[in-house]
């Protein structure tokens, strides 16, 4: 029986890759997002992937739609939280709902996405834990306080979480991405993101599918002694 794993925000950008590399690996995929139904709805259409509304954000929505895609579609194995939002501004100018906006998403979306799922996990003697944090997580960066703190906060959960589910066979880990060539980073300027690509050692943007396999490797069953670890894919831009 195919494992199930969950990608949230899977629908676009680096997640829409982690979701078809995951379902093209034999996993029975479920990808979150926000807000957008029709690009949604195309995604499923083109890839077959079940995706599911919610805002992880909240406690209560996240623990309803886990449930209900544990309903159609079994426990799940492996969980991808790589649902985040931006909202730069320099720290003078930051409001406080800014901050917390950003801090309800990438921090505490991790903990409402991961929390109803780990006493399964417990029970099960076996879970993937997989984070998607960023190289702004490890260096910080100009005009996102909120966004670095989350980020950086995001590892620290894993390494935890990593110590009390070692012994019930569950993984957490992380992935610090550089800079990916999403619709995001594609939208910039070209004068900026030339500026972006000439800090690159590697002199390229990477490739949303390069973090997808590096979340495949994570995610295999065979991956048990990688625990608490963090994967910096970012083309040589910043060591750790």
């Amino acid at each position: 029986m195919a494992k199930v794993a969950l990608v949230t925000g899977g629908s676009r950008g680096i997640g829409a890759a982690i979701s078809k590399t995951l379902k093209a690996e034999g996993y029975e995929v479920a990808a979150t997002y926000a807000g957008n139904d029709e690009k949604a709805a195309a995604f499923t259409e083109e890839t077959g992937i079940k995706t599911y509304k919610w805002n992880v954000g909240s406690y209560e929505d996240s623990k309803a739609g886990l449930a209900q895609v544990e309903a159609d579609l079994g426990p799940i194995d492996v969980v991808v939280a790589n649902a985040g939002i931006t909202r730069d501004a320099p720290f003078h100018k930051m409001s406080p709902e800014q901050w917390q906006e950003v801090i309800d998403t990438n921090l505490t979306g991790v903990f409402n996405t991961v929390h109803p799922l780990w006493p399964g996990m417990r029970e099960r003697k076996y879970g993937r834990v997989i984070v998607i944090s960023s190289i702004n997580g490890q260096k910080g960066q100009f005009g996102q306080v909120n966004y670095a703190a989350t980020k950086a906060g995001d590892l620290g959960i894993v390494k935890s979480l990593a110590q009390e589910g070692a012994r019930f066979g569950i993984t957490a880990n992380a992935i610090c991405p550089g800079y990916i060539g999403t619709e995001m980073v594609m939208a910039v300027p070209e004068k900026v993101r030339e500026a972006i690509i000439g800090q690159i050692p590697a002199g390229r943007l990477g490739e949303p599918e390069e973090i997808a396999r590096c979340v495949a490797f994570l995610a295999d069953e065979k991956s048990e002694f990688i625990n608490g670890s963090t994967i910096s894919a970012n083309g040589a831009q910043f060591f750790v």
